[in-house]
């Protein structure tokens, strides 16, 4: 189980870095996204399935979709 929340938090750190790296900004909402769904995985982990309910459906879903479609409606990279 040790191993398995390592890895997953590992997974989270690189995650967030890609998310700070990338110029196309629909790749950086993808990349915090699964940061969100991660972070939803650990929170199972955690026998907490009630936070990690929410955390999947508005962290990872509804703020997506919204971002997405901001993103959509403005210019899709950095400059």
């Amino acid at each position: 189980m040790l191993i398995i929340v390592t890895i997953l938090v590992l997974l989270m750190i690189v995650s967030a870095i890609a998310a700070l790296i990338f110029k196309d900004l629909i790749s950086a909402v993808i990349a915090a996204c699964i940061v969100s769904l991660i972070a939803a995985v650990l929170f199972y982990f955690l026998q907490a399935p009630d936070v990690a309910m929410a955390e999947a459906a508005i962290g990872a879903a509804l703020v997506t979709g919204i971002f997405v479609i901001a993103v959509k409606r403005t210019k899709r990279f950095e400059e």
